[in-house]
């Protein structure tokens, strides 16, 4: 995309990341594309016919349910009750601590490390690194599974890998 001529600027509008994601959430109708659906779900049969009804049938429950597409993507992280993330104290001043503390720590430390780089006008690529790695920090706070890779483990020295939100849901 920085190859494109100028000429092309009012054409062709560039994004990346989760802020492009937003833009063109923001962007759905969801009438519109229901009623499109709907047409096509008609003129179509088998595997592809069940798709486009699931795809349907979701879209349909999103507007009765008033759900907007671009609130599906989160801006505002939620942070547990400390009760429900403890410290506990252990003899010599030292301190256990819950999983998700570290995680979150994780996560402010990235943003405060990405808002000095936009403040100090740091050059695209390293702000643009330190976003995925905001990004990468939230995604293992959400979900910090085996399944998904380059998952967070212990600082302690250990490969352990901390429990994240969806870990403590399913207990």
């Amino acid at each position: 995309y920085r190859n494109l001529p100028d000429s092309y600027q009012d054409i062709v509008e560039v994004g990346m990341g989760g802020m492009a994601i937003q833009r063109l959430l923001d962007e759905i109708n969801l009438d519109d594309l229901i009623k499109t659906l709907s047409e096509e779900v008609e003129g179509t049969k088998g595997q592809r016919k069940k798709k486009l009804m699931k795809r349907l049938k979701m879209l349909e429950s999103m507007n009765s349910a008033g759900i907007d597409p671009g609130s599906m993507c989160v801006s505002i992280l939620p942070v547990i009750p400390p009760d429900l993330r403890p410290m506990v104290q252990l003899t010599g001043g030292r301190f256990a601590t819950s999983d998700m503390n570290d995680l979150y720590r994780r996560v402010i430390n990235r943003n405060n490390r990405l808002k000095k780089l936009v403040d100090l006008n740091a050059p695209e690529v390293i702000r643009r690194n330190e976003q995925r790695m905001l990004q990468e920090a939230v995604d293992a706070l959400i979900d910090n599974s085996a399944a998904r890779s380059g998952r967070a483990v212990s600082a302690t020295g250990g490969r352990r890998r901390l429990k994240s939100l969806s870990d403590m849901l399913k207990g």
